[in-house]
């Protein structure tokens, strides 16, 4: 495997932004932030469900990336092994439970990549969550699967460009996840101007490319590829299918 350009980071790899952090390769710290930013909504839920206030949990979420991104916790990590949605698991709940690393991290604030995290949606975002039994744990693992499908989403969205294929895309999603009942092609063609062999034809072309989005960014948060359909399976179980 050809080694990733240090200039650009094209990718944000786990494992390729470990062991990027840890030479100084340029670019690294800017690919990990944007892991941080994809993924730190879930965290945040974490912290609510595990009884934090809003205000508490917005101020550990954004120390706990502060501490972060100044690679303290990236000592601990090995790139070598692990998934990010573990390591960001197991570091929230060392760091939340560590009185001294929080007021540390809160005071220092001098990283030069600080996210920038909109809490406040963040918290209507979770009001809006049904009451649940969960642990917090169960609700991290759910969060974060929910967050990556929307991400995977969006990829699938923009690749549909303008109209009038933005359109076609609106009404060809509800088949991608099986959720409820479907319409019948005919239908959907009939709205669509298309046959029903046509829309038969353009689901199951976006249905595959949907499940290679997924396992491409699934790719990006494990060590290895040998981890990508574990990760598949935790994904679809915490989301209930």
């Amino acid at each position: 495997m050809r080694p990733a350009d240090p200039a650009r980071f094209a990718t944000t790899h786990w494992s390729l932004v470990l062991t990027a952090v840890g030479s100084g390769t340029p670019g690294a710290d800017e690919a990990l932030a944007e892991l941080c930013r994809s993924y730190w909504y879930p965290l945040f839920a974490y912290l609510r469900s595990r009884g934090h206030g809003a205000q508490d949990a917005e101020d550990l979420t954004q120390a706990f990336f502060t501490r972060l991104l100044e690679k303290q916790a990236l000592q601990q990590a090995d790139p070598a092994r692990g998934r990010f949605r573990s390591f960001l698991l197991a570091s929230i709940k060392n760091f939340a439970a560590n009185q001294h690393d929080r007021e540390v991290a809160q005071k220092r604030g001098g990283t030069t990549l600080r996210l920038s995290l909109d809490l406040a949606l963040a918290e209507r975002r979770f009001e809006r969550e049904p009451s649940t039994n969960e642990t917090p744990e169960r609700i991290f693992d759910r969060q974060w699967a929910v967050t990556l499908l929307e991400r995977v989403f969006m990829a699938l969205k923009a690749e549909y460009g303008g109209e009038p294929r933005r359109a076609q895309f609106e009404r060809l999603k509800v088949y991608l996840l099986g959720d409820g009942p479907q319409l019948p092609y005919a239908t959907t063609g009939e709205d669509l101007g298309m046959s029903e062999g046509a829309v038969k034809v353009a689901v199951h072309r976006l249905r595959r490319r949907f499940r290679d989005l997924v396992r491409a960014e699934i790719a990006n948060t494990v060590a290895s590829p040998e981890e990508i359909d574990d990760e598949l399976r935790h994904l679809w179980a915490a989301v209930g299918r």
